[in-house]
């Protein structure tokens, strides 16, 4: 077997950060396509969210089992395994519009991209630790908020000149060039392999789910992040189809909000020797006012201005949010990195899906006043976990101090 060799760690540290914002590349690069999807297939634009939908769902169920699975076998054939199946299936997508192939190789995407993230994220526990290891965790969620900046920004300028058939080519061509750099640097991280017995697999993500603080975590994370799906799902039939602006426009407006979630995810690393419940419960306290603004003043105004502002302010306490938690729950179990990994990235996706697709049919967002109270739903049901989530916490006295620095 070829293992990592430590001279190209570098390189291969740095390959890594570059997958781990690959699910949401997958996810949004063709955001501001779906109109345009929509009508070149003859399908009901309901129909190609569902794309969304299916990669989100198969992507997040892989990840909670997918773990153990790495933890057990290894993460870099794996890797190679999936980074060629990705492509390929991208490559696809592009060749024959089917809107029935889409979903099979949405799926499929879902399932690879659960390999590859999994892997890459366990792999800086694999081979760092302490302070190391918090500095990278804590990188995480900023380097994977690129890929809300970059790929519907991409995406709008890919749809005017080429079409939206030119996102999947991308993705394909990309993956593909990864997988050369692959080859050539990097190697296995795992040092010593679990044994795959499924009582004791079982054992463990009955510990690690049946944990009220992580369990939790894995919610707030989830729901955090549902308010980015919501805004990329119904955001271009806003912004184009009621609002009449371009996809460009979208993809801009997608840019603004990606660089919000970023500046969050920043913010919370400057911020990194504050206590977690310091940072996390006032976040929550601005999201909720922004909230409640959001509601009374789109009663009265309307315009991309307003839409703009408000989502922008609620998407970079989100970042804020998310990069805490998510660092959280990735180093609280770190004797099975790869579950632990599976685990949170999973439940990310799985959340926010439900929680993101669930409310765009339930209340069917059509404009800006149904937006604000599908948010207004979101951050008072996040007040309330992020209540349990510090209670949690705080009668647990086996919690690790660096984790949190207080439990206050």
């Amino acid at each position: 077997m070829k293992f990592q060799n430590t001279k190209y760690l570098y390189i291969s540290t740095l390959l890594a950060f570059i997958l781990i914002p690959l699910g949401g590349l997958t996810t949004d690069i063709y955001i501001p396509s779906l109109p345009a999807m929509a009508e070149d297939l003859n399908v009901p634009v309901e129909k190609v969210q569902i794309s969304l939908l299916l990669f989100m769902v198969s992507s997040g169920f892989s990840q909670l089992f997918i773990g153990s699975i790495l933890d057990s076998f290894g993460r870099y054939r794996m890797n190679i395994f999936a980074l060629i199946t990705f492509s390929l299936a991208s490559f696809i997508i592009a060749l024959v519009p089917e809107i029935y192939v889409i979903y099979l190789m949405r799926i499929i995407q879902g399932i690879t991209v659960s390999l590859i993230i999994v892997g890459k994220r366990a792999f800086f526990v694999d081979l760092y630790k302490g302070e190391k290891l918090k500095h990278y965790t804590s990188l995480f969620s900023i380097v994977w908020a690129t890929a809300p900046i970059v790929a519907p920004f991409i995406g709008g300028y890919l749809q005017i000149l080429f079409g939206w058939q030119s996102n999947f080519y991308l993705l394909g061509i990309l993956t593909v060039i990864i997988l050369i750099f692959e080859l050539r640097f990097t190697g296995e991280s795992l040092q010593n392999f679990q044994v795959f017995k499924r009582k004791e697999i079982t054992a463990v993500y009955r510990k690690m789910l049946g944990t009220p603080d992580f369990y939790l975590g894995l919610i707030i994370i989830g729901l955090s992040y549902s308010l980015l799906v919501i805004y990329g799902m119904v955001s271009p039939f806003i912004i184009e189809k009621i609002y009449g602006f371009s996809p460009v426009v979208t993809g801009y407006s997608s840019l603004a909000s990606g660089i919000a979630l970023m500046s969050g995810g920043i913010i919370s690393k400057l911020m990194i020797k504050k206590g977690l419940f310091t940072k996390i419960n006032t976040a929550i306290i601005l999201q909720l006012l922004i909230v409640f603004a959001m509601f009374a003043v789109t009663s009265k105004y309307d315009g991309l201005v307003f839409l703009l502002g408000f989502t922008l302010s609620l998407h970079l306490l989100s970042g804020f949010i998310f990069n805490n938690v998510y660092a959280y729950s990735l180093q609280r179990f770190t004797t099975n990195a790869g579950i632990a990994s599976g685990l949170t990235g999973g439940g990310v996706y799985v959340v926010s899906s439900v929680a993101g697709y669930g409310l765009i049919n339930l209340f069917e967002i059509k404009d800006i006043q149904t937006f604000a109270m599908v948010n207004f739903i979101i951050v008072v049901t996040l007040f309330i976990i992020i209540s349990l989530f510090r209670k949690a916490i705080v009668s647990n006295t086996e919690i690790p101090s660096h984790l949190i620095k207080s439990k206050i």
